[in-house]
């Protein structure tokens, strides 16, 4: 069982993720609605694994990204993204992400994240 951040603006993303991740096992230890909250929650739950949206208001993903992993080199994190920009991809990539997750997605997909990463 790994303890996940889900951090996403979006309430139907969280009621989705938390509902595939409880079925598969796991504990949504946490979860916020933009990268502000990403960060300060991380710092506090110190997850396992984090699942996080782009394109949030008051700090976007990405910009979470660098601090979560300027503070914790090791730390997981599944990008969560509606759009395919190879640009935004690239930076990610070279912030540390770990992997990406298309929205729409579902138990199949959710499922090929941890046989990745664990």
């Amino acid at each position: 069982m790994k303890r996940i951040l889900i951090v996403d603006d979006s309430p139907m993303i969280h009621k989705i993720l938390k509902n595939v991740l409880t079925e598969l096992g796991h504990d949504v230890c946490g979860a916020g609605k933009n990268g502000q909250e990403a960060i300060d929650l991380y710092d506090s739950l110190d997850p396992d694994l984090v699942f996080m949206d782009i394109t949030m208001p008051v700090m976007d993903g990405l910009e979470a990204v660098k601090h979560i992993k300027d503070k914790h080199n090791n730390a997981k994190i599944v990008m969560l993204t509606a759009m395919g920009d190879d640009e935004i991809r690239a930076e990610a990539n070279a912030l540390g992400v770990d992997l990406f997750l298309k929205k729409p997605f579902n138990l199949e997909k959710i499922s090929e994240v941890f046989q990745k990463l664990v």
